[in-house]
């Protein structure tokens, strides 16, 4: 249900966490008590007042060059999410686009295997929404109740 980028625990994990397939999402078992993994209205309730979908990555991915792909646009984490470039795993167990991509889960499913997810790119200050297929393997983070 879980693995490192590259399936490099020793490298990956202090400074990316693991990625998660959905139906880890699924269990409510990732977060602490008092906390949840965000639904998809989460995450557009969260972009919408980070200005919306255009601006809200800027905002939200962690400033400078150390883990995101240069040039980073519009990083400034005024959010203070700090998010980081973790990039997937396949339901194959492929690994891509650590540094320019990360992707998070949300907790609505769209169908029985596909859920909803929020995407950022090092080159973009967009937030993106797309379904994929719930094996893949994306970064979660939690809100608190």
């Amino acid at each position: 249900a879980y693995c490192w980028y590259n399936n490099d625990e020793e490298y990956f994990k202090a400074m990316y966490g693991a990625l998660y397939n959905w139906y880890a999402v699924n269990t409510n078992k990732l977060c602490p008590i008092g906390w949840h993994l965000p639904s998809d209205s989460e995450w557009t309730e969260l972009i919408n007042y980070l200005g919306g979908e255009s601006v809200a990555g800027g905002k939200l991915k962690e400033t400078g060059d150390l883990r995101w792909n240069t040039p980073n646009t519009a990083a400034n984490n005024q959010s203070g999410f700090t998010a980081l470039p973790g990039g997937y795993r396949t339901n194959d167990g492929g690994f891509y686009y650590i540094g320019s991509f990360g992707y998070w889960w949300s907790s609505t499913e769209v169908s029985s295997t596909n859920a909803w997810y929020r995407y950022m790119f090092y080159y973009f200050s967009n937030v993106y929404r797309n379904c994929t297929n719930k094996k893949l393997g994306f970064s979660v983070r939690c809100v608190r109740d």
